[in-house]
């Protein structure tokens, strides 16, 4: 008779909101080995008893078998005494234990629970609310760990005596789904109008109603509430544009499956794949020359953002609907996605025809996850719903826990202990009151999730960003880093196998070590050493604030400064230069995210602009050549040792009107990718390189990525952007944590 052996196992990493303790409990029963489960404060204890070869096949099947959205690993693996043992069970969470958290993001909806949600002879048939084990909302749910349902904002629905029996059963594979519940015991839609009230089933059937006749519908789902209204309406979208004063901002699209995303987009195998993955993200596409869908969706552009239905509310109102639905977020302009019922009637009544509500209390907004693929790989634009709170590790331990409020807008907050670091979701745009109150929201409640308690903030150097003035408010001990050293150590973060970089940061702007507004910058080194090497000609441009939404401004200040003629400008020509030439609100700065404002105004595409990025994103989409030969830029050094590059000779063939726009357009891109390569192979002859990187918001055109990476590749250099984190500002709090831990100062 073979002896009796038994092993205690801790397992950490994502291993709860994921069925794993259910999985091991039938994994025991399947190696008849006897002992118990346990849930602590992020991890699980596991005892088991048996013999020697039962042993050795469970901790080989406890990772290779893992639940699909686990993410355990063995933190230890010891032989203790066996006792005899006689059953195995699960025994009940412990909260008092040394906390070691890993909070799992928001769901999308099983292939399990969809079967169900469509039989009729199901008894959660077209239920809304249906999850289990392996689906349905998480973060935008839970209130505190260890992930019980006492401790999210389903514990006032008292689970019915069918659910009871589910979630009791270990066997089945709602046990301890704890947001678990069915049409008798869950939550329930409600449907408002002007004149009329719904619930339930004639809730959504009024929804699909109103969608059919062209009505603006706020429809709540996980993280927030969307705008949603018919893809393919002219009228209903202009309406919506109307409304929420978004005159150009691309809208987001959900389709119902993806052959109706096949009929309006050019759509690869892999976009395939990565559009229906887990995530269910927004992922950018080419449209297609012959989308049936309304041509104001993304005007200026060529491109359309697109995602399947990944809630069980989704997944019926697109399958009633048959047809795509615009599916933007429901707020204000730059402000987080609003989750409050009554707050959304208030603030959103004059946008919205109807309210579809739930009654499941959002904890937390979540907007949804956007990504583009670049280079061949699909890159975040913005954390989210499914993506985040986004765990990494750190290639240091920190001796105190660390937080990082990130930038002003595309805001994320990063909070980082021992060798952990949790980026929140997508915050946004910080200059207004709710989106503040979000902030400290995030923040707390990453704090309280996590049961950690920072002793020192991290914020910009700019001291005028609403995230810097709360860090110095804060009463934490105080650490600044500029801008674009957290871009590049955001990068570098990533990648800590490489530790010699030449990284290209260009963006919009950003405070800058000599005062000015940075840009177009290249930094040697490694986080915590960086060393600007590269930049572009220096220019002013007047006009503060103005300067992000009224592109003429960065055209007026090339041309004045080069002596070019320009008819573009507005009303006051001579006022306006009069005042540049004063040095009147005028800032310097090496900004390319500026020259592409200027080069969008010069090829008069636009001069006034209604969001973030539109003058860029509508010079990128006027590309059609990506073979065109570069106009030669001018390379010198400057006093301190920069190499500058001198973007003059392009002023000429921008505002040459005998060049389509096109033409311009193409060679604007074209030959700054080579004005890159020229700066990298002057710096090589100096410095020697391990790795070449690319960051910062201007790196999320993918025309100018693909063909800088092209050239570098070429060249024989490795070229790396980052993949997990968003390139733009959204990325700057994970930077901050990366640059301030290996600081010295």
């Amino acid at each position: 008779m073979n002896p009796m052996l038994a092993t205690h196992f801790v397992v950490s990493g994502r291993v709860q909101g994921v069925g794993f303790r259910p999985f091991v409990y039938r994994l025991a029963q399947h190696f008849r080995l006897n002992g118990w489960v346990q849930n602590r404060l992020g991890q699980v204890d596991i005892l088991v008893e048996g013999t020697a070869q039962h042993l050795t096949a469970f901790a080989s099947a406890l990772l290779a078998e893992a639940p699909p959205l686990s993410q355990p690993h063995i933190l230890e693996q010891i032989p203790v005494p066996a006792t005899g043992i006689i059953d195995f069970t699960i025994r009940p969470s412990v909260s008092n234990a040394q906390p070691d958290i890993h909070v799992p993001p928001d769901y999308f909806t099983c292939d399990a629970c969809l079967a169900e949600l469509f039989d009729p002879q199901d008894r959660r048939y077209r239920y809304p609310f249906i999850n289990c084990t392996q689906c349905g909302p998480r973060y935008t749910l839970i209130e505190q760990l260890p992930y019980d349902r006492a401790a999210t904002s389903m514990r006032d629905f008292v689970l019915c005596a069918a659910c009871r029996a589910e979630y009791d059963n270990p066997q089945d594979r709602r046990f301890h789904a704890e947001p678990v519940a069915c049409p008798q015991c869950g939550p329930q839609c409600l449907f408002k109008n002007s004149e009329d009230t719904f619930v339930s089933e004639a809730a959504l059937a009024a929804a699909v109603t109103a969608l059919r006749a062209g009505l603006i519908v706020a429809v709540k789902g996980v993280g927030g509430y969307h705008f949603m209204c018919d893809a393919g309406s002219e009228a209903a979208v202009l309406r919506l544009r109307d409304r929420k004063v978004r005159p150009h901002k691309p809208l987001a699209v959900m389709f119902p499956d993806l052959a109706s995303v096949r009929r309006t987009a050019v759509l690869s195998d892999d976009e395939a794949v990565f559009l229906s993955s887990p995530l269910r993200p927004v992922l950018v596409l080419k449209l297609r020359a012959d989308s049936p869908l309304a041509p104001q969706l993304a005007p200026g552009l060529t491109e359309i953002g697109a995602m399947l239905p990944y809630s069980p509310l989704h997944h019926l109102l697109l399958a009633d609907f048959a047809a795509p639905l615009v599916a933007t977020s429901a707020n204000l302009s730059g402000e987080p996605v609003l989750t409050d019922n009554a707050e959304v009637e208030t603030r959103l009544t004059g946008v919205a025809d109807a309210f579809l509500h739930h009654d499941r209390p959002i904890v937390r907004p979540a907007d949804d996850p956007v990504f583009r693929v670049s280079a061949g790989v699909a890159r975040p634009l913005r954390l989210g719903r499914g993506t985040a709170p986004l765990e990494m590790s750190l290639p240091f331990a920190l001796e105190t826990p660390l937080l990082a409020v990130g930038g002003h807008t595309k805001n994320t907050i990063a909070l980082a202990w021992n060798q952990r670091v949790v980026i929140s979701p997508h915050i946004g745009d910080l200059g207004s009151l709710r989106s503040m109150a979000i902030f400290e929201q995030v923040i707390g409640d990453l704090q309280k999730l996590y049961r950690v308690t920072p002793t020192r903030v991290v914020c910009d150097a700019h001291a005028g960003y609403a995230s810097s003035r709360w860090a110095r408010a804060s009463g934490l001990l105080l650490t600044t880093v500029f801008h674009h050293r957290a871009h590049a150590s955001a990068l570098a973060g990533e990648y800590p196998d490489i530790d010699n970089w030449l990284i290209f940061t260009w963006d919009g702007v950003g405070y800058g070590e000599d005062g000015t507004m940075w840009g177009g910058e290249a930094l040697f080194g490694s986080p915590g050493k960086w060393v600007r090497t590269a930049s572009m000609r220096p220019f002013y441009v007047s006009g503060g604030d103005a300067v992000g939404h009224e592109p003429w401004r960065a055209a007026a200040a090339l041309a004045w400064e080069t002596g070019t003629g320009w008819t573009g400008l507005p009303a006051n020509p001579e006022l306006i230069h009069a005042v540049w030439q004063r040095r009147i609100n005028t800032q310097q700065t090496s900004a390319v995210g500026r020259l592409f404002d200027a080069a969008a105004a010069f090829t008069g595409l636009i001069h006034h602009t209604s969001f973030e990025g539109q003058g860029p994103m509508w010079l990128e989409a006027a590309c059609r050549d990506d073979t065109c030969d570069a106009i030669p830029l001018p390379l010198n050094r400057d006093e301190q040792g920069v190499w500058r590059t001198d973007w003059a000779p392009l002023i000429p063939m921008l505002i040459n009107r005998a060049l389509s726009t096109h033409q311009r357009a193409d060679l604007f891109h074209t030959s700054l990718a080579h004005a890159l390569l020229a700066q990298t192979q002057a710096i090589q002859a100096t410095h020697t390189i391990q790795c070449i990187g690319l960051a910062g918001g201007v790196f999320q055109n993918r025309r100018l990525t693909e063909q800088v990476v092209s050239l570098l590749t070429s060249a024989g250099l490795q070229v790396r952007l980052t993949q997990n984190i968003p390139i733009n500002d959204g990325g700057i709090s994970f930077g901050q944590i990366i640059e301030t831990g290996y600081r010295h100062d």
